[in-house]
Formats: C-alpha cells, sequence, structure tokens
C-alpha cells in the first residue's frame, strides 16, 4: 500500500507536466477553484488577414472588458491540420472553402456554422526596380525569369494554378503559358507574407499575392501588375467558430464583429472585397 501511495504521489507531480494540449492559462482559466482570470479568445486566421484583423482584434478588447483575443497567424492548410490535431482553437478564418472543409472533416467545426468573411483577387508584383523588366503577364512565362508562388497546398498557391491554366486556354497567352511559367518558378512558399518579402527583397523578377497584401507602405517596394477579370480568381473567405471551444459566446461576438458593417469597412480598407 505505501508503494501503491508514493507511485500515485510521484504521478501526481509528472502528469501535469506532460501531454498538455492547451496552453496552461486556458486550463487553469477553466479550474472551478481558481482565481477568476481574464477570458482567452484563441483565433486561428490565414496569414493574409494579418494586418485587418490585428486592427479588428484591438477594437474587440477594447468593447470587451477582460478579454484577450490571441491570433494564430499562418497558412490556411496549415492551420487546418493543427485544428485537426487538437490544438487549442475557438474561431477558424481560412482564405479558402477547401481547408474549412478540411477542418469541419475533423469533427471540430460544423459545416452549418461557417460562413463567407470577405473576398478577395490575385495581383503580379515585382521589385521595386523590376529587374526581370517584366511588363505584361506573358512575361511571367519567358525563359529566363524567375517566379515565386506559395506553394498549392495554400489557397493562395491554389488560385494561383488555376490562374495560369485560365491564362493557357486564351489565345493571347498560349496553351503552353502555365507549363512555361512554372518552369520559372524557383520557391514554393508555405503562405503568401513569404511571397511578398521575397519579392520586396528582391529574390524572383515576380511572384503571386492576394490583392490585399500589398499595403500602401509597400507600393515604394514594389510593382503591381493587375491580372484582367475575365483570368482572375474571386477567392472567398470563410470563418467559423469551433464546435468545442469552452468560449463559445465570445467566439460568436467576435465572428459577428467581423461581419458586421463596421468589421467589413475595416476588410475592405486593407483591400479586401464585399462578401458575395
Amino acid at each position: 500500500m505505501r508503494y501503491l501511495f508514493l507511485k500515485l504521489l510521484v504521478l501526481a507531480f509528472i502528469l501535469p507536466a506532460c501531454g498538455q494540449t492547451i496552453p496552461p492559462s486556458r486550463t487553469e482559466a477553466l479550474t472551478p477553484t481558481s482565481a477568476p482570470q481574464s477570458r482567452e479568445l484563441y483565433v486561428f486566421a490565414a496569414a493574409s488577414l494579418t494586418e485587418p484583423l490585428n486592427e479588428l482584434i484591438l477594437a474587440f478588447e477594447q468593447s470587451h472588458p477582460g478579454v484577450r483575443v490571441i491570433p494564430n497567424y499562418a497558412g490556411s492548410q496549415q492551420l487546418a491540420q493543427q485544428i485537426a490535431q487538437g490544438a487549442p482553437a475557438d474561431v477558424f478564418a481560412s482564405a479558402n472553402q477547401v481547408q474549412m472543409e478540411a477542418a469541419i472533416e475533423s469533427g471540430r467545426i460544423q459545416a452549418s456554422e461557417k460562413r463567407v468573411l470577405v473576398n478577395n483577387r490575385l495581383v503580379v508584383i515585382l521589385p521595386s526596380d523590376n529587374p526581370g523588366e517584366i511588363e505584361a503577364l506573358q512575361d511571367l512565362a519567358r525563359p529566363g525569369h524567375s517566379l515565386i508562388l506559395a506553394a498549392e497546398a495554400v489557397p493562395v498557391g491554389w488560385y494561383s494554378l488555376i490562374f495560369l491554366e485560365q491564362a493557357s486556354q486564351n489565345p493571347e497567352f498560349g496553351a503552353d503559358y502555365k507549363d512555361a511559367a512554372l518552369k520559372n518558378v524557383v520557391s514554393y512558399e508555405e503562405n503568401v507574407k513569404a511571397v511578398l518579402s521575397k519579392i520586396i527583397l528582391g529574390e524572383a523578377d515576380a511572384g503571386i499575392v492576394y490583392s490585399s497584401d500589398v499595403s500602401p507602405s509597400d507600393t515604394t517596394k514594389l510593382v503591381k501588375l493587375d491580372i484582367p477579370d475575365s483570368l482572375n480568381v474571386m477567392a472567398a473567405y470563410y470563418v467559423a467558430p469551433l464546435s468545442d471551444s469552452p468560449v463559445p459566446d465570445l467566439a460568436r461576438a467576435f465572428i459577428d464583429s467581423l461581419l458586421a458593417p463596421a468589421g467589413q469597412e475595416v476588410l475592405s480598407r486593407f483591400g479586401f472585397l464585399p462578401q458575395q
């Protein structure tokens, strides 16, 4: 009996330090005997939403005293994978429907809860000095140029491939346009912000990002090459609460703040397009 007691005592000290899947602060907040603490809201959001969400998070915290919003920005495919693996999350904002569906398939989001958050479109970006002397979209496929794209699993990378495919069906570009452009790719990145950063640093002649990623402060560092509507892709972003969130009221309140006119105005100001 004494041996069993000692063994249980040792386990009591070891187990709390092992296998935690949620931050200690959240665990403590859910413990009935713990002292009152501020409530935390974990928001998993596509990297392209970083700037407007930072502003909207600040406004939400100011209107909800005692609430702390903790964002996790990354490629939507990375976030969906983290959600499937049990990462603590209350809200998921994905840059496309595919990754939202992946999160739904994990069982942590109800399909009926997903809503269109906002829309976006693609744009080609060049370093400010345009070292590749790219003047038209057709130049992306010319030999000797270098191109950076997001990986296909990343929403913006997937949308970029759709653009290249659609251009290949246009006589002004030629049937081999997509294949020729992909031969010029020197790097596939894990999120759109990495593509933007590398083009600003001049690591390639061109890249493809969302139009919202090019902020006013970036206009002196980049040159934009617009993609016509006939070839562009309307990217739909989706948002939903996690069904196992311990703060469902906060999760829904935060989503409502994003969808409200004031939230949509902030997103619009950062280059996003209205819901469709």
